[in-house]
């Protein structure tokens, strides 16, 4: 278990500095330490893992990169493909540690023929992820981005500025897992009755005053604010599409916080054309790729619906932003570092991710839950 290699892609500053703090006080991270009364346990003591950074983004160009160590470490740009998998079990890797809840980028199909186990962090803040949502709708409805950049250029003029209240507005979350739950809770604290969609009922959610399970034409036809809080899956890539926006209500807010492919692009730019959509706040989008965590200040983007969403003023982008608070960024450095321990010891995986066959997803109802 000593000196167990792990290589780390997509590395920013934060990432090293969370890591690394993981690593050096071992697995249950600083809380763990900070409670225990005694000393902890060895095998609670230290990962002895030894992290090898790097910033580029993994694929195959850079799968070599990784050679000779069993666990390699990625996050949600980066491509695991089949491509990139076959180059990683010829040199050596053994064990997939995604340092996220969704795991879309990866083919488990052909990790599972290779032999690669995949592990995520299936929970880490989901609060973090809630709160911005709800500053995404905040921001919209009272045009905060535009207020803040016009009062600094000493204009106080309150044209264009008109929002509404909230409270008493009729708020959908599409998935209602523990992430969709603390959503709920908080549009419930705004005074908005909450309507929520999930194949699987959370009786979390059912015991929330004023809120309602439906089925997803109500959700989409009933509310007047829609937040996806639901993983992205090969079922439900482009649940948002121009069938599912010709049934909501006019001028309807969308909140996406979960996976860009949730929603097709061009049909909700054609739906902020036509008014359809009043509002659109995004954390993620679906070639943010080739976008996100980079800084692109001084280049010309290419993308061209990116560009046409960003003209929009009733849109407010952000870069994927949402999980970004030290809780989440500690939570997900503990429990990455315990999954990568656990597989080094050959321990039970607790956060395990298993290919499913169509024959067995046919056999079950696919979930929408946070993610």
């Amino acid at each position: 278990m000593r000196n167990q290699k792990v290589a780390v892609f997509s590395t920013k500053n934060y990432d090293r500095q969370f890591l690394e703090a993981a690593n050096l006080v071992g697995v249950g991270g600083a809380s763990a330490v900070a409670e225990a009364s005694q000393p902890l346990p060895q095998q609670q003591q230290h990962c002895h893992l030894e992290l090898i950074f790097f910033e580029t983004q993994l694929n195959p160009r850079t799968a070599l990169l990784a050679k000779g160590m069993t666990t390699v470490c990625l996050f949600v740009n980066d491509e695991a493909n089949a491509e990139t998998l076959k180059i990683l079990a010829a040199n050596g890797t053994q064990l997939l540690a995604l340092r996220s809840a969704g795991y879309n980028h990866v083919d488990l199909k052909t990790a599972a023929e290779l032999g690669i186990v995949v592990v995520r962090v299936p929970a880490y803040s989901p609060y973090s992820i809630a709160e911005h949502a709800v500053a995404l709708i905040l921001m919209l409805n009272r045009k905060l981005y535009r207020a803040y950049n016009r009062v600094r250029d000493d204009n106080f003029c309150l044209e264009g500025l008109l929002g509404f209240d909230i409270h008493g507005c009729t708020v959908g979350t599409i998935g209602t897992g523990e992430l969709g739950t603390v959503f709920a809770r908080i549009m419930q604290g705004f005074g908005c009755s909450v309507l929520g969609y999930d194949p699987y009922p959370n009786p979390d959610f059912a015991a929330i005053d004023s809120a309602r399970s439906v089925d997803l034409p109500e959700l989409l036809a009933t509310a007047d604010i829609i937040s996806l809080h639901c993983p992205l899956t090969a079922a439900n890539h482009h649940l948002i599409d121009a069938k599912a926006i010709a049934q909501m209500k006019s001028g309807v807010m969308l909140i996406n916080t979960s996976r860009g492919g949730l929603i097709d692009t061009k049909a909700a730019i054609a739906g902020l054309k036509s008014g359809k959509i009043g509002y659109l706040g995004l954390d993620v989008y679906e070639q943010e790729a080739d976008l996100f965590f980079e800084d692109l200040s001084d280049t010309v983007i290419q993308d061209d619906d990116f560009q046409l969403l960003q003209s929009f003023p009733n849109v407010v982008v952000t870069a994927h932003q949402a999980f970004f608070t030290k809780n989440a960024l500690q939570s997900i450095a503990e429990t990455t570092l315990t999954n990568i321990t656990e597989f080094g010891r050959g321990n039970t995986l607790t956060n395990q991710v298993f290919f499913t066959s169509s024959v067995d997803r046919k056999k079950s109802k696919k979930r929408v839950e946070s993610g």
